[in-house]
């Protein structure tokens, strides 16, 4: 019991001295920067047009169509006898007139 008013002061004096070093890091002004000349570029010459020459269109050869072999039919799927359905067992019910072996009222 002791210990947990002291852990709260030693909490909150640190949570305020962060504030306070926050505040003096936004409240601080930065120097003022001299602005720097811009350079002055030299005018480029204009670049030449270029023309480009038209290009022949390439001449393809007809290519025959390719013959796919026919597949042999396949025999018919055999068709297997139905079974029947098993039936799956069934949890008997007990009779509510009888009570469990625990209970010892009447």
């Amino acid at each position: 019991m002791f210990i947990s008013p002291l852990l709260l002061i030693a909490l909150s004096s640190i949570d305020n001295a962060r504030k306070g070093e926050a505040r003096r890091v936004l409240e601080t002004t930065l120097p003022k920067v001299p602005e720097l000349p811009k350079p002055e570029l030299p005018e480029l010459p204009p670049l030449p047009k270029v023309e480009l020459l038209p290009l022949p269109k390439p001449d393809f050869p007809v290519l025959p169509k390719p013959e796919v072999p026919k597949f042999p039919e396949l025999p018919p799927f055999p068709h297997f006898p139905e079974f029947p359905k098993p039936t799956l067992p069934t949890i008997p019910t007990l009779p509510k007139d009888i009570k469990p072996p625990q209970s010892t009222t009447p």
